[in-house]
């Protein structure tokens, strides 16, 4: 017999809850800047971070440790695209959920940017990818001093109010692939409108790279938060 279910009480939850981060933010004196890029599978990340060592390797001394549960995926598409020396470039395979790696036990990825500091002691910058992972995804500020979350248009309209720490929580929020918001039907509007409501605030970019490949407001958030440490 089926049993009666009662509809009348939905979950209250807020939207920018997170699990307590289990490690204490570093000094940040004498070592380079950290900025965590995450967000789900296929918003842009990687192309983003490929765009911001264009931009800025020129300016600036920079590493990129890239996680992938399995593969090197993401720091192979970085090496072929050439946009760092390939030395400056450590993969982290995690094994498990993405987000374990940068929040929960963050070791391997602290052993890479080590790895790379060591390497380049002259280091402004590191920019440590995740691996895709849902809106609940943030890093550890034992891992990173700032983090971007990368959503894109192709999810819908609605993705920036359906919250998530990623989402409400991070330092800089991109909407991504603005180029294809015809094509789903996305409102950029409504995005733009939810994404600033529900961060209070905090700041909010539109991009594509598509028609902006050099992705000019995100660089230009970067360059102000290395003057912020």
């Amino acid at each position: 017999m089926r049993a009666d279910h009662d509809h009348t009480h939905p979950v209250s939850f807020d939207p920018t809850a997170a699990e307590p981060d289990p490690h204490p933010a570093p000094p940040a004196v004498g070592r380079p800047l950290r900025i965590g890029v995450g967000g789900p599978v296929g918003s842009g990340k990687t192309a983003l971070v490929a765009a911001l060592c264009r931009a800025l390797g020129a300016e600036l001394e920079i590493a990129v440790v890239t996680n992938d549960i399995y593969t090197t995926e993401d720091a192979d598409f970085l090496r072929r695209a050439g946009v760092l020396d390939p030395a400056r470039i450590e993969a982290v395979q995690t094994g498990c959920c993405p987000h374990t790696a940068i929040r929960d036990d963050i070791t391997a990825n602290l052993d890479a940017v080590e790895a790379l500091t060591d390497r380049f002691p002259a280091l402004n910058l590191v920019i440590i990818e995740s691996g895709g992972d849902n809106l609940t995804a943030v890093f550890s500020r034992g891992l990173v001093d700032r983090q971007i979350f990368v959503v894109d248009v192709a999810g819908g309209d609605k993705v920036p109010r359906k919250g998530g720490p990623g989402v409400t929580t991070a330092d800089l929020l991109v909407i991504n692939k603005t180029d294809l918001a015809p094509l789903v039907g996305a409102d950029l509007a409504v995005m733009s409108g939810d994404a600033h409501r529900i961060r209070g605030g905090l700041p909010v970019v539109l991009q594509s790279l598509v028609d902006t490949p050099a992705a000019p407001s995100v660089a230009a958030w970067v360059r102000e938060q290395l003057v912020l440490v």
